[in-house]
């Protein structure tokens, strides 16, 4: 009686840590932005690009789909909203009004699905998975993060010129297709238009509209945590509009990663995913 007893009870602890573990479907783009399916306010069907540098979400003037049951007043904001995706629903969600988006995109959705969770970026499943307790961490490799204003920080290491590494934080930028993009700061304090190869320039359009000139360079050799990537496109804009204050770490280098944020926001855990050493991305002058 006892052995069953025991048995049972191990059974219901495995079918209580399946269930603590929900995940969210998406699809990667050819522009490397992930899209969710959602419907909003029960009536509109749209497809959001996840944007991890955002919490609440944002509709684009370039949409595809109506969204006639977002209701923005004269600053163009519209609060308490719900957004369903599969079974799962979140309330009291905010959406800002005229805000780009990534192609295929209907407008944007941020980390708020994700608050005080701990979550995964699966780019292997094409899945979010949202977890009660710790999950498995083998193979996985710590990395420190900060959290601060809804944007992640992580920090890496940049070799421009020689053998010497220039460390900086890059903001986690989801909704950028390409990989590395410098501020201004410090592409001006390491020269970057002088000491690194540049094969392109580019004009890009930002989230407000606003056309930017983007360069494009070869860095020799990027280090985040113990992974090493070697003679990567690099960006840094050039020309009159020059307000990029922040460095990215954009979507396709976040795609060569699968990752899984802690509750409190302290450390995430990579590991390669299945696009580690694709090719890199490309940026072509219709999308930013």
């Amino acid at each position: 009686m006892l052995k069953k007893t025991v048995f049972s009870l191990l059974l219901s602890f495995g079918f209580f840590c399946i269930k603590a573990q929900q995940t969210i479907p998406f699809r990667v783009t050819k522009y490397n932005n992930i899209i969710v399916k959602t419907l909003v306010n029960k009536k509109d069907s749209l497809d959001l690009m996840f944007q991890i540098a955002m919490k609440d979400g944002a509709i684009s003037p370039e949409r595809q789909r109506k969204a006639d049951h977002i209701i923005f007043n004269k600053e163009e904001i519209s609060e308490h909203n719900t957004v369903d995706i599969g079974s799962m629903s979140w309330g009291d969600i905010t959406f800002t009004d005229n805000q780009l988006a990534g192609l295929e995109a209907d407008g944007k959705i941020g980390t708020g699905l994700f608050e005080g969770k701990i979550f995964k970026i699966d780019y292997d499943s094409n899945q979010f998975v949202i977890y009660n307790q710790k999950p498995d961490l083998k193979g996985f490799q710590p990395i420190k993060i900060t959290f601060e204003n809804e944007v992640f920080h992580i920090s890496g290491d940049n070799v421009i010129d020689g053998d010497k590494q220039q460390g900086t934080y890059f903001v986690l930028q989801s909704g950028y297709s390409g990989g590395i993009l410098y501020s201004n700061d410090f592409a001006e304090k390491y020269d970057l238009n002088k000491k690194l190869k540049i094969i392109g320039e580019k004009t890009l359009k930002n989230s407000s509209n606003k056309l930017l000139v983007i360069k494009q360079g070869i860095l020799p050799s990027f280090k985040l945590g113990d992974f090493v990537f070697r003679e990567a496109p690099v960006g840094f804009f050039a020309g009159d509009l020059k307000n990029q204050n922040v460095s990215y770490f954009g979507a396709d280098m976040m795609r060569r990663f699968i990752w899984i944020f802690d509750a409190d926001r302290k450390v995430a855990y990579i590991k390669p995913s299945k696009y580690y050493s694709e090719p890199y991305y490309k940026l072509n002058s219709k999308h930013s």
